[in-house]
């Protein structure tokens, strides 16, 4: 199969096994400019022979126009700047304030995505992380993060109350994914997250004790993989132009070759490349 087109985030899908575990799926989709390719199975990909060479060009995810450098999801500086979900209270949910009737950015577009019940968490992706994220979304998030486990901390009304707590728990816990320990063969240990959440309830307090989550269940993800490289490091393509290899994981936004070689192809959305693989 040969392909060239503009890169896309991966789209996850779990479907939950006898076990209890979710059995994550990807679709590899890009685009041509703004029209979405026809996607691909990534586990057809999986054990097969791929090259994906960068033409040095970028066009932004919004407007189709060729920029030199991308912002968020692939973004022109201009159009990241006027969109909603660049506002603040995405990456610092505590600045929220449409639950006072105060938007950021554009209301209607924080009534919809943060004036909505979300759930402060605690993640395993090599570490335990905490985060926040909309209740409907959760699942997705933490499937894109490459998440081995997850447990919900708190269930709160409105995203700003979510924030506020994911800074009280930073003191014990980092908020960010360490892609070298998560791109790696890392084990779910439910009872470790289970304990987690005991220690990170204990810091949260009184305060929060109305919003503490009842559901103790631990959700366990599985990701396809063939094997894991003895060592693996993230690449960009500004620095590495062309990869080559076989797929062997896939794995939150990554996917990784049996050179030890991944790369994140979120952080590359925009990006027009010429991909050949053996598959299909």
């Amino acid at each position: 199969m040969e392909w060239t087109g503009n890169l896309r985030k991966l789209r996850p899908e779990g479907t939950k096994g006898a076990d209890g575990t979710w059995q994550v799926a990807y679709t590899w989709q890009g685009a041509h400019l703004l029209e979405p390719s026809t996607p691909w199975d990534v586990a057809a990909m999986l054990g097969n022979k791929l090259r994906l060479e960068f033409t040095g060009i970028r066009h932004c995810t919004a407007t189709g126009r060729r920029i030199r450098k991308s912002y968020g999801d692939g973004l022109s500086y201009d159009a990241w700047r006027a969109a909603p979900e660049a506002v603040e209270s995405v990456v610092r949910p505590e600045l929220s304030r449409i639950h006072e009737g105060i938007a950021l950015r554009d209301e209607a577009w924080e009534r919809a995505h943060h004036l909505v019940p979300h759930v402060t968490y605690l993640s395993d992706t090599g570490v335990c992380k905490v985060g926040v994220t909309r209740t409907s979304n959760a699942l997705t998030r933490w499937m894109d993060q490459g998440a081995t486990a997850a447990i919900r901390v708190l269930d709160v009304p409105y995203r700003q109350l979510a924030g506020r707590a994911e800074v009280a728990l930073k003191s014990v816990f980092t908020d960010r994914t360490v892609v070298a320990s998560m791109l790696r063969e890392v084990p779910a240990n439910p009872a470790a997250l289970q304990v987690a959440k005991d220690r990170a309830l204990a810091v949260l307090g009184e305060e929060y004790e109305p919003f503490m989550s009842d559901d103790d269940d631990v959700e366990v993800f599985v990701y396809p993989v063939v094997h894991w490289p003895d060592r693996v490091k993230a690449v960009t393509l500004d620095k590495v132009p062309c990869i080559e290899g076989t797929l062997v994981a896939v794995k939150g936004a990554y996917i990784v070759l049996d050179t030890g070689v991944a790369l994140n192809l979120r952080a590359h959305a925009g990006c027009e490349v010429h991909l050949n693989a053996a598959f299909g």
